[in-house]
């Protein structure tokens, strides 16, 4: 045995190699998740090697400066691309989105309102007519009047709305499958830890941008916005490829996302603060204080790039702008809290309704036809959208047009009634005159449009193109809030004499703004699908520069968050979570369950016992042989079989690379080598081949809780420190173990829910 003994310690050296980190140990497989508490110390293990470094020479020193300053230097690497991608993607959408109507003769690429900037021979009544625009009708039949005329530009509207959709889904189908969607459930999946390789690499970038101004363009009743955050977070992620600290750890990376999703949120609304603010209500699931301020930085300079390149052409950030001139009234907030009661109750229908029809899609031949579906739904939005001029235009268009408040100088047919109404005759006749026929038209017109958007846009939000949800949503309460806006102004414009409206409105007087209750509505409608609060409230502030109103805007969303969850708690993005089977364990939801950890850990006793390795009798044959007759992550290294005392921890993957590593740097690893997880070779007999250890790879110190644990704190436990698994002990032995999707199974199984049907497959 002696002999044993120094053989081994005569190896024990040359083994010491494998303490080095061994390449690939350490990372993960596609569809897992990460262990945050390993990727924490990895970083904090490399920033005391630099600091401790940093002294010994200039270099050193330099290389620690480098090192401080690339998260800043990423941010801002990942808003300069944002904004530029943002201003490419609005220019490109606009002129695309007025190329369904007409063309500009004079510069191809010009959109309508571009090509009649210069023109001397638009009239103030007709601005957006000159002869350098021609609509299709007038290219091909050489008229542009008539029941011709509006029959070619009809077709040539759907020929070109089917073309870029077409274009868009086919892109999407063979270049880039990820590229589809909003991105903001997956980004809310990956940011909490899950790994979804490619879904924010190079392809799924470009063909983002290409297929989102082509989804826009097409006219289908879906946003631009949400899609912007998921371009925004492929810049972070590809720039991150650039920095070791980010590159080689996920945890560190995700920080770098939670600053690209504020970035995006910046360019997509021109709200940087609400972008910061998105990130950390929305969309983060870890936040440190350090990130709070590289997203306040990354949202500074996306919004600053996007300012620099103007693509709306009026000097803003945004293309909602609005000045109201009229102060809101205490009496008002009955409308508004009403509004928000409509934006609750939309968002629980609109939830419900799509995952219903996601739900469909997935379990049916119907979702075997992409590109069918796409064609179908485009063609329908077309055909119907066309005749209406409030579902033709531009979402973002109608959106602006319902918030403006009516003035002299606006031409929109919301405010032909407007200037009939509040004219000098209007006010010197008898004042119970009727509304002239341009209030009942506009009327009529909006509420067709509430309709046929709240249907198209549950049918397209989950096809395979980019498609965003913050416009429709907003279109469709902006609706909404400006009828029940004109509602309130004919009503105070009739009955001024009525005690409602006696103390503030006098007769003649603009009291209600149509417009703000546009953008109360509007605010209440993307609240109630969702479930935002403060960043929404700060969004829609920025977004119309409407400070003052704050107070409604704040009492519409709230409504809107208490009617939606009295329906289910969930907003949309977790509600899609959930349909794909994310392993995502949300902060906002409850555990009120008063079961145990020994009532979810694995093995059940129905189940075989436990996979576990002990620390030094297995050899290289047996620990295959267990890793290839399983399909487990981990496995729970203990003493021996008999004392089931815990050891630690090994990953599946980390001990498949040790062994095959092992196997190429170092001669005499056979199948029957014993392997050791201790710091000590075990005495071996002096014919034994050579030993491999494995301690370096071992976790010796996985979080543990006893079999008596309530449910609540270990449900706790993963959230806040995002751990991958915990293992049960009782007295100091090992019992079991309770992984992450076995705790999304148990609250699943709480919730009377097929627990197998929400996992991730």
């Amino acid at each position: 045995m002696s002999n044993g003994g120094g053989a081994a310690s005569s190896t024990t050296h040359l083994l010491d190699f494998l303490e080095e980190p061994i390449p690939g140990v350490g990372t993960y497989d596609d569809f897992h998740t990460i262990d945050w508490v390993r990727e924490k110390c990895k970083d904090r293990e490399r920033h005391r090697k630099i600091n401790s470094k940093k002294k010994e020479s200039a270099w050193e020193f330099t290389k620690s400066l480098y090192d401080a300053w690339s998260g800043w230097l990423v941010v801002t690497l990942t808003g300069l691309a944002s904004g530029a991608l943002a201003g490419l993607i609005d220019i490109a959408a606009d002129w695309m989105n007025d190329l369904k109507e007409g063309v500009c003769l004079s510069a191809m690429w010009f959109n309508h309102e571009q090509c009649c900037w210069t023109s001397n021979e638009t009239t103030f009544a007709e601005r957006d007519k000159c002869p350098q625009w021609k609509s299709w009708a007038e290219l091909i039949l050489g008229q542009a009047e008539g029941p011709g005329s509006y029959i070619m530009n009809y077709f040539m509207y759907i020929y070109w709305a089917l073309s870029f959709a077409l274009l868009a889904v086919c892109l999407v189908k063979v270049f880039a499958p990820y590229a589809c969607g909003s991105g903001i459930p997956e980004i809310k999946t990956i940011l909490s830890g899950f790994i979804i390789r490619g879904y924010l690499g190079k392809w799924t970038l470009m063909i983002k941008t290409i297929t989102l101004v082509l989804a826009v363009a097409s006219g289908l009743s879906l946003g631009k916005e949400g899609p912007l955050v998921h371009v925004a977070c492929c810049c972070g992620n590809i720039f991150s490829y650039l920095f070791p600290k980010y590159s080689k750890n996920e945890a560190k990376k995700r920080e770098v996302l939670s600053a690209a999703s504020a970035a995006g949120v910046s360019v997509a609304f021109g709200a940087p603060i609400g972008g910061v603010l998105f990130s950390l209500e929305e969309v983060s699931y870890y936040f440190p204080l350090k990130t709070l301020w590289r997203s306040f930085f990354a949202a500074l300079v996306a919004a600053f790039v996007l300012r620099s390149i103007n693509p709306f052409g009026n000097s803003r950030l945004v293309l909602f702008y609005v000045e109201y001139h009229t102060p809101w009234y205490l009496f008002e907030l009955i409308p508004f809290i009403l509004l928000g009661v409509f934006g609750g109750l939309w968002g629980a229908f609109f939830i419900r309704a799509n995952i219903a029809w996601c739900r469909r899609r997935k379990s049916t031949r119907f979702g075997k036809y992409p590109v069918l579906e796409v064609i179908l739904v485009a063609a329908i939005t077309a055909v119907v959208a066309f005749p209406n001029p409030y579902t033709r235009q531009n979402t973002s268009e109608l959106i602006k047009e319902l918030f403006t408040d009516c003035g002299p100088l606006e031409s929109s047919q919301l405010c032909q009634y407007r200037s009939q109404m509040n004219g000098s005759t209007a006010y010197t006749d008898d004042p119970n005159q009727p509304a002239e026929p341009g209030v009942y038209s506009a009327m009529w017109q909006l509420c067709l449009a509430l309709i046929f958007k709240i249907i198209m846009t549950i049918f397209t939000f989950g096809l395979k193109v980019p498609s965003g949800l913050f416009i429709p949503s907003m279109a469709i309460g902006a609706i909404a809030g400006r009828i029940v806006g004109i509602a309130m102004e004919q009503l105070a414009y009739y009955h001024h004499d009525w005690f409602l409206f006696k103390e503030w409105c006098e007769v003649g007087a603009d009291c209600i703004t149509p417009g703000l209750y546009a953008m109360v509505g509007a605010a209440a409608c993307l609240g109630g699908v969702t479930r935002m609060t403060v960043s929404l409230v700060v969004i829609v502030f920025e977004l119309t520069g409407g400070l003052e109103y704050i107070v409604p805007l704040m009492a519409a969303v709230m409504t809107s968050k208490w009617v939606g969850d009295a329906f289910g708690r969930e907003g949309i993005y977790e509600a899609h979570i959930r349909l794909n089977g994310y392993p995502f364990l949300d902060a906002k939801e409850e555990f009120t369950h008063t079961t145990l950890a020994r009532d979810v850990m694995r093995p059940r006793s129905s189940d075989p016992p436990l996979a576990v390795l002990t620390q030094d009798d297995l050899t290289v044959e047996e620990l295959q042989g267990v890793i290839n007759e399983t399909s487990y992550n981990g496995f729970p290294v203990i003493v021996s079989k008999e004392s089931q005392r815990l050891v630690g921890f090994a990953l599946r993957r980390d001990i498949t690379i040790a062994i095959e590593n092992a196997r190429r740097k170092q001669e005499g690893i056979m199948l029957n080598s014993r392997v050791y997880f201790t710091q000590h070779a075990p005495t071996l007999p002096a014919d034994s081949p050579r030993p491999l250890k494995l301690r370096s790879i071992l976790d010796m110190s996985p979080f543990t809780v006893t079999d008596h644990t309530p449910m609540e704190i270990v449900v706790d436990i993963f959230r806040k420190l995002g751990l991958r698994q915990c293992l049960v002990t009782h007295n100091g032995r090992l019992l079991g173990i309770i992984t992450k999707k076995d705790i999304l199974r148990h609250m699943a199984q709480m919730a009377n829910q097929d627990p197998e049907s929400i996992m991730f497959n």
